[in-house]
């Protein structure tokens, strides 16, 4: 196993409000690919915490960019804290209006402000990532929200694993394709 780890674990970050809706469906499929690889999954939906936008402290830059720490008093800081103890991340968010919900949003932005600028390695650095977008209505705005979800992923210097858009028409295949990607990504991280 990876670094003479007993476990490996990954993170699932789901940010839809709707707990039985196709966002909940897709982190579910990680959730199962991961553990059949015999990875240890912990889903976090992000709507059932307190996590508010940035408030760009200061000139743009309060104690994120020089500690590396939010000065946002919030669920934040646990969160972000706990970011360290995992192998793996995967970020599920709903589409809206071709971008990623307010609460994965949120969620993404305090981590770039607080990782990004970091000389140290990162919270999400080398360590790969699963992301996908659920569009549940039209099924637009898939191409723009996974677009963000890298661009996050490069400022964190994470690894990519994989960008999967999921829509109610292909939902049946691309469930399963989440379901195999996350066992893929946790079955790589054991054997190393």
């Amino acid at each position: 196993m990876s670094k003479g780890m007993t476990s490996v674990n990954v993170l699932i970050l789901t940010g839809s409000p709707n707990t039985n809706g196709l966002t909940a469906a897709c982190g579910m499929a990680a959730k199962a690919g991961a553990e059949k690889a015999g990875a240890e999954a912990t889903i976090v939906n992000l709507n059932k915490l307190n996590i508010g936008n940035c408030h760009a402290c200061g000139n743009g830059w309060g104690t994120c960019g020089t500690k590396h720490i939010c000065q946002v008093r919030d669920d934040f800081q646990d969160l972000h804290a706990s970011l360290a103890d995992y192998d793996a991340f995967v970020l599920v968010t709903p589409v809206y209006w071709g971008e990623m919900s307010e609460s994965s949003k949120a969620f993404v932005d305090r981590v770039r402000r607080n990782e990004a600028k970091k000389k140290d390695r990162t919270a999400f650095e080398e360590k790969p990532v699963l992301s996908v977008a659920a569009a549940g209505g039209s099924g637009n705005g898939l191409t723009t929200c996974l677009t963000s979800m890298e661009r996050f992923l490069l400022h964190v210097r994470a690894e990519k694993f994989d960008l999967i858009g999921v829509t109610q028409k292909n939902k049946r295949y691309k469930l399963e394709a989440i379901r195999e990607a996350a066992q893929e990504m946790m079955s790589r991280l054991m054997k190393e």
